[in-house]
């Protein structure tokens, strides 16, 4: 079977999976027959794995403004109504003690707190940035695999149809013969067994053409949007390996991958946490402005007032402890992730770097196979036309194992090269 012709063989006519609206489509509807540039393309966003990372984004982003306001200029207003019953010496018999102030206040100096929090903030910020690419990256390969797997159920459920329509014609000969007295019992009772398991399998081949449908449906963020007709894709092995040196690839690995990444982030994040733990108890410094109005004037109130603050605390009852020996124990355990993590990738990279060689071997083991049964298919076939008994049919049914064991070879190297890309941080750089 030939590189280019063989493949060509993979095209099929896929079975309606669910009935088409005779209704004017809207316009983001999925395109029909669906492509897998067009699947990538029409995905939705709202899918839990993205909603949730970015939820964490938008949270990290709240921690940066939320740190950013701890030394910050701070503006305060406050009115008070008050009544009062005026002192026998006060010069001012009124009652009315209302007044009005603004008071303006900046933190100057607090032994690099806030500093460190910032810091921590937006280290943490960029973890999660980067903890969303990862999850894009998660999803795209999620639909590429929902893709590939309805095209694979569907050629599944071609090669368990024309089985099944084979074992149907045998059996049913063996019928007409049974009846002339030359098929026993068991003969045709063995026959039958085999065509209702066959049938058997094509039901199941049928259900799993709906399931994979739906993964994908959900895949895209359409639950419910069942696409009817997929269009095979066009995958080409390269004729040289060109794979290089894994510790090359490990390097880019350790360099682009969006969860090692984000963890140096957060190990950077966790450190500062440390860092501001330590000055969280420290001496404080502010200044501040005040302008008052008063609605009864006296010798202690005053329209302006500015100056100079400092806090100096003697004893806070172990908060700082307890500050720094929490913020302590989360660098213990991103560092713990961060170690799991290199461990887990570098043997998932080796996987795959591995994966590539043997993928290649199984192709050009099927290419073979795939020339040998197209070969005795035309044999058969040749036989038939003479009238010489032959097995047609179960020729027939080869050829459809060998394409659908083709498709399976040429979808798990496209999907090997992808996660290889996406362990880089690579898969999504062609993207708006």
């Amino acid at each position: 079977m030939k590189a280019g012709g063989g493949w060509s063989l993979l095209c099929l006519v896929v079975l309606t999976a669910a009935p088409l609206s005779a209704a004017e489509p809207p316009s983001d509807s999925l395109p029909e027959p669906l492509t897998l540039e067009a699947a990538l393309k029409f995905a939705r966003p709202q899918v839990p794995l993205l909603l949730k990372a970015e939820a964490q984004r938008r949270l990290a982003g709240a921690a940066v403004r939320e740190s950013e306001a701890i030394d910050g200029l701070q503006i305060t207003a406050e009115g008070r109504l008050w009544a009062i019953q005026p002192s026998y010496r006060s010069t001012d018999s009124s009652n009315n003690d209302s007044n009005a102030r603004l008071r303006v206040y900046k933190r100057l100096y607090d032994s690099g707190y806030a500093a460190a929090r910032r810091e921590a903030a937006e280290r943490r910020a960029t973890a999660s940035t980067t903890g969303l690419v990862d999850a894009r990256q998660r999803q795209h390969l999620a639909i590429i695999e929902a893709f590939f797997d309805v095209i694979l159920a569907d050629l599944e459920f071609a090669r368990d149809n024309e089985a099944m329509s084979v074992a149907f014609v045998q059996y049913d000969r063996a019928k007409d013969r049974h009846e002339l007295g030359q098929v026993s019992d068991v003969d045709l009772l063995e026959l039958q067994a085999a065509y209702e398991e066959i049938h058997r399998r094509q039901a199941t081949s049928a259900v799993r053409q709906r399931l994979a449908r739906s993964t994908l449906a959900i895949a895209l963020g359409r639950p419910g949007e069942l696409s009817s007709d997929l269009q095979m894709p066009q995958i080409a092995l390269p004729e040289t390996s060109g794979d290089g040196d894994f510790d090359l690839f490990w390097q880019q690995v350790e360099a682009g991958h969006p969860r090692l990444i984000a963890l140096r982030e957060r190990l950077e994040a966790a450190r500062k946490g440390v860092a501001a733990a330590r000055r969280s108890e420290g001496p404080v410094l502010s200044a501040g402005l005040e302008a008052s109005a008063y609605n009864r004037a006296s010798g202690t109130t005053h329209p302006l007032g500015g100056g100079l603050r400092l806090s100096v605390p003697l004893y806070t009852g172990g908060r700082r402890e307890a500050a720094v020996a929490r913020a302590e124990a989360e660098l213990t355990g991103v560092q713990a992730e961060w170690q799991e993590a290199l461990l887990t990738l570098r043997q998932q990279a080796l996987e795959l770097w591995l994966q590539k060689e043997t993928l290649r071997t199984d192709y050009q083991a099927l290419q073979i196979e795939g020339d040998y049964r197209e070969l005795y298919l035309d044999r058969s076939r040749a036989l038939y036309d003479l009238e010489v008994k032959t097995d047609l049919g179960d020729a027939m049914t080869r050829i459809s194992e060998v394409r659908l064991n083709t498709a399976r070879v040429l979808f798990a190297w496209t999907l090997n090269e992808a996660r290889m890309n996406a362990m880089t941080g690579k898969l999504l750089e062609n993207e708006p």
